[in-house]
């Protein structure tokens, strides 16, 4: 792969495009990388003790690194 953790990138395919953001984690095995800010998911957390409440978090999802383009 030619991108690494911390370049800045742009998506030029899907739901996300044009949209820009730096990455934060890339697998290699899968070809997949994390782009911040992008692909967002929405994640359902339960409560963990009895007075607690469960709420959903905004988490970024992978996104195949051929969909991402290294801006110089």
């Amino acid at each position: 792969m030619k991108i690494k953790k911390g370049d800045n990138v742009t998506i030029i395919t899907g739901k996300d495009k044009g949209k820009k953001g730096k990455i934060l984690k890339v697998m290699v095995a899968e070809n997949k990388v994390i782009v911040e800010g992008a692909n967002m998911s929405k994640k359902h957390q339960r409560p963990r003790k009895s007075n607690e409440k469960g709420s959903m978090k905004n988490i970024e999802m992978p996104i195949h690194a051929s969909n991402v383009k290294k801006i110089q």
